[in-house]
């Protein structure tokens, strides 16, 4: 309604409105958070869903922010079979901080509220640690190669201290977001790493096989996320401000098979699960190239 209005001011406007959006939904999700840490388990069950509900708002207001300033032409694809009762792990190829805002667009009401694994330092930062407990965060403990090297009879403790935190998932229906590059794409970073892929990085496995390791009797279905920008990479300020016209979203879902799940520190795993992550990715390279070609 008001993109015709100065990209600048449009730019301006929007963040102004993602952050009062924002503070507004803070202040009840901290309140909530609170009164989350009376250890009571249904009145704990409860909140969630309190909390899980607010998110889901503050996103459903970021939705009407950018219907409200920008002329997106949306092109979805695959998500019609989507539940909210349904637990989900999504991968997606990342180019832009407007990915996040793109899943959030496309998803929101139609499956779980989107978390992402934390690294379990974080639950420590002030008000935003209790804030994404509150939200049931998944958090993990890895140790690193060298620590492992040092005291093996702590192998898979990682694992198993993460699974015992996502027990929580058992019983409520959760999506867990997984960006399998690690990092945005860059021309420069394709570059360095001489990635086999023309549109993608090289994606690294062993971030999503930790989250199966810990989830994978959980989580029923893949979501594989293909973000495709037809006039180029934007920036966050070029969605914001209106400069993006034509967004283009494919979602594959596939099963989660007892194969997918194992330990990543066993070689014949680890060959096979990269094996999977890669032809996945061959394939996303592939579907990038032809809505490359069809947009020339």
């Amino acid at each position: 309604m008001l993109a015709f209005l100065p990209k600048p001011l449009v730019g301006v406007l929007s963040i102004l409105l993602y952050t009062l959006n924002t503070l507004f939904w803070f202040v009840p999700v901290l309140l909530l958070a609170i009164l989350k840490l009376l250890p009571i388990p249904l009145w704990q069950s409860g909140l969630t869903y309190l909390l899980d509900a607010c998110a889901v708002c503050w996103i459903s207001v970021n939705n009407f922010t950018t219907a409200l300033f920008t002329r997106i032409r949306w092109h979805v694809q695959g998500i019609e079979q989507l539940s909210r009762k349904e637990w989900y792990l999504i991968i997606a190829n990342h180019q832009s901080w407007a990915d996040i805002l793109v899943l959030q667009k496309i998803f929101n009401r139609k499956i779980p509220f989107i978390k992402f694994f934390l690294k379990k330092e974080l639950l420590y930062v002030p008000f935003l640690g209790i804030c994404w407990w509150a939200l049931d965060f998944p958090f993990m403990k890895r140790y690193s190669k060298s620590f492992l090297q040092k005291n093996p009879h702590l192998q898979g403790k990682d694992i198993e201290t993460t699974r015992k935190a996502c027990e929580k998932f058992r019983y409520k229906p959760v999506s867990i977001m997984n960006f399998v590059e690690g990092t945005r794409f860059t021309k420069a970073k394709h570059q360095q790493q001489q990635s086999p892929f023309a549109h993608l990085l090289k994606p690294k496995a062993g971030g999503t096989a930790f989250v199966l390791g810990a989830m994978g009797q959980q989580l029923h279905k893949l979501l594989d996320v293909t973000i495709y920008y037809p006039q180029g990479i934007p920036t966050f300020w070029d969605y914001v401000s209106g400069k993006v016209h034509a967004i283009t979203v494919k979602v594959q879902v596939l099963p989660i098979t007892e194969d997918l799940i194992g330990d990543y520190n066993d070689p014949a795993y680890k060959a096979h699960f990269q094996q999977y992550i890669n032809q996945l990715w061959l394939n996303k390279d592939q579907q990038l190239a032809e809505l490359d070609k069809n947009s020339q």
